[in-house]
């Protein structure tokens, strides 16, 4: 369980008394799509999957292709497992090694 939000909500009471309470947003994340280095695809090939598949900004693909360089994976999308499925299979078709962990 993690809780990505955390704010004040502020409303004025019926008797016009400021009234201050915690609200946590939770959100989780039931799966992340990971790719995998190897020796066979370039950063360019990386990061145009990103882009394309994951809707990636140019600068967030580079930095995953980097990742998956130097720590040899990389979570690169986080989501409901049906979302997730089609992206692998666009990323594996490319012939990036992909999994949803």
């Amino acid at each position: 369980m993690e809780y990505s939000n955390l704010y004040l909500k502020v409303s004025l009471a019926e008797t016009d008394t400021l009234v201050e309470e915690k609200v946590e947003e939770e959100t989780t994340v039931s799966h992340s799509l990971t790719i995998f280095n190897d020796d066979y695809n370039t950063f360019d090939d990386v990061i145009s999957a990103l882009v394309t598949v994951c809707g990636h900004n140019h600068i967030q693909a580079e930095q995953c292709a980097y990742i998956t360089h130097f720590k040899g994976k990389c979570a690169v999308k986080g989501g409901d497992f049906d979302i997730l499925t089609p992206m692998r299979d666009a990323i594996c078709l490319r012939g990036i090694s992909a999994e949803i962990l």
